[in-house]
C-alpha cells in the first residue's frame, strides 16, 4: 500500500520513481515540497548511505551556496527542468579577500553524487574569479546540466578523483575548466565568452589522464576570435580534445605554455580527429601532438576511470 501511495504522489508531482530502498525528497521554492532550499534537503540525508537518496528540485531560482559534505554518498540531485531549475550565487574572489576557492555556488565533497537536469550558476560581476561548481569527491556524474559563469566556472579540485559530464553546457571566460581531477566531457557544448583559455589543467605527473573532451562542440560568443584550448596550470597538465568541433576562433597554435618554456617539455596536450575551421594542426605548437589510432584503445571509459576499482559512469 505504501509503495502504491508513493507512486501516486510521484506521478502527481512529476517526480521520477526509483527502485525499492530509495528515498525521494522534494524541494520547492513555493513551499509545496518537503524543503524550500537544496541545502536543507542535502542536510537531511543520512551519512554513508548504502542506498540512493534522490533530491528532486522543482523549477525555480534557488539563491544559495550548497555543500554536499564528504560523509554523504549515493545522492542524486535532479532538477525538474534543466533551464528553469537554477542554483545560483554571486561570490567572487575579491569580496573581502575571499580568494578563488571559497567562491563556489555548489561544492561537492561526497563520493558517488549525481546531478541531472539542473543549472549551477555563479552570476557575480566580472571582478575576479568566481566558481560555479567546485568538486572534491570521487565518482561524480553531471548529466544534462548547465554551468554558467565567467572566470573559473568549474574547478575540479582533488587529484585522482573521477568526474563524468554528459550532454552538459559549460560557459566561461578564462581558465573556466581547471584543476587536477580526471574528467571526461562527453557530447558537451563548451562556450567561450571571451578571447582567453578554455582549460587550465593541473594534472599530477603520476596521473595518466586529466581532461578529455569527446565529441564536444566548442562555440564562442560574437566577436571572440582568439581562444586557446588550454594552458598548463601545473607542468604535467593533461588535456585531450578528440572528435570535437572546433570553430575558427581557436588560434592556429592551439595551446599556450603559460609563459614558461619549461612547460613545453612536460605538458600533455593532445588532439584526435577534431574537425571544423579551428582543427587544422598545421600551425599547432610542436610540443602538442595528435594521438595515433593505436592509442585510442587506452581511451575507453573503462580505461580512463579504472583506478582502484572498475567504476563505469554508464552503469
Amino acid at each position: 500500500m505504501k509503495k502504491i501511495i508513493l507512486l501516486i504522489l510521484c506521478a502527481i508531482l512529476s517526480v521520477p520513481t526509483f527502485a525499492d530502498g530509495a528515498d525521494t525528497i522534494v524541494v520547492a521554492r513555493d513551499g509545496s515540497g518537503k524543503f524550500r532550499t537544496v541545502q536543507e534537503a542535502v542536510e537531511s540525508a543520512r551519512a554513508f548511505m548504502d542506498y540512493t537518496v534522490t533530491i528532486f528540485v522543482k523549477k525555480g531560482v534557488y539563491k544559495e551556496k550548497v555543500i554536499v559534505p564528504s560523509w554523504l554518498e549515493n545522492i542524486e540531485i535532479i532538477g525538474e527542468d534543466r533551464d528553469n531549475t537554477i542554483i545560483t550565487y554571486d561570490d567572487h574572489a575579491n569580496i573581502n579577500k575571499m580568494g578563488t576557492f571559497r567562491t563556489y555556488t555548489v561544492k561537492v565533497e561526497g563520493n558517488g553524487i549525481t546531478f541531472r537536469n539542473i543549472t549551477i550558476e555563479n552570476n557575480a560581476a566580472q571582478l575576479g574569479q568566481a566558481v560555479a561548481l567546485h568538486t572534491e569527491g570521487d565518482r561524480l556524474k553531471f548529466i544534462n546540466c548547465r554551468f554558467l559563469g565567467n572566470q573559473d566556472t568549474i574547478y575540479t579540485g582533488t587529484p585522482k578523483t573521477r568526474l563524468y559530464f554528459k550532454d552538459c553546457y559549460i560557459e566561461g571566460t578564462t581558465d573556466f575548466i581547471f584543476g587536477p581531477s580526471t574528467a571526461l566531457f562527453d557530447d558537451c557544448v563548451i562556450h567561450c565568452k571571451r578571447n582567453s583559455y578554455i582549460t587550465a589543467a593541473s594534472t599530477p605527473k603520476d596521473v595518466k589522464y586529466g581532461y578529455i573532451f569527446r565529441k564536444c562542440k566548442i562555440t564562442a560568443a560574437e566577436g571572440v576570435n582568439k581562444v586557446y584550448l588550454g594552458r598548463p596550470w601545473r607542468p604535467y597538465a593533461y588535456t585531450l580534445f578528440m572528435e570535437c568541433e572546433l570553430g575558427n576562433f581557436i588560434l592556429p597554435e592551439g595551446w599556450h605554455n603559460w609563459g614558461k618554456k619549461e612547460n613545453e617539455q612536460t605538458a600533455r596536450y593532445l588532439e584526435y580527429k577534431n574537425y571544423g575551421a579551428g582543427a587544422d594542426r598545421k600551425a599547432r605548437h610542436q610540443w602538442s601532438r595528435e594521438i595515433s589510432k593505436s592509442e585510442m584503445k587506452d581511451l575507453s571509459i573503462g580505461s580512463i576511470f579504472s583506478v582502484n576499482d572498475n567504476w563505469n559512469p554508464l552503469n
